[in-house]
């Protein structure tokens, strides 16, 4: 999976970034490398919250795939 993010100077110094495609996913980096860090640890963070219980019947499988 590929996302784009929108990269941001902090007016106090370092960066900070967000991801427009995961509304209230961002994080910040006091340089790039710790940035982009961050950022895969936050949209890990925001992709494995549970939004609601599913429920499955008979021939129902539950997956998880890594992306």
């Amino acid at each position: 999976m590929k996302l784009k993010i929108v990269v941001h100077e902090a007016e106090e110094g370092g960066f900070w970034a967000e991801v427009p495609a995961i509304p209230g996913c961002c994080t910040q980096g006091e340089d790039f490398e710790e940035l982009l860090e961050n950022l895969y640890e936050a949209i890990e963070g925001c992709l494995s919250v549970d939004v609601a219980a599913v429920s499955t019947g008979e021939g129902d499988r539950i997956v998880e795939i890594a992306v």
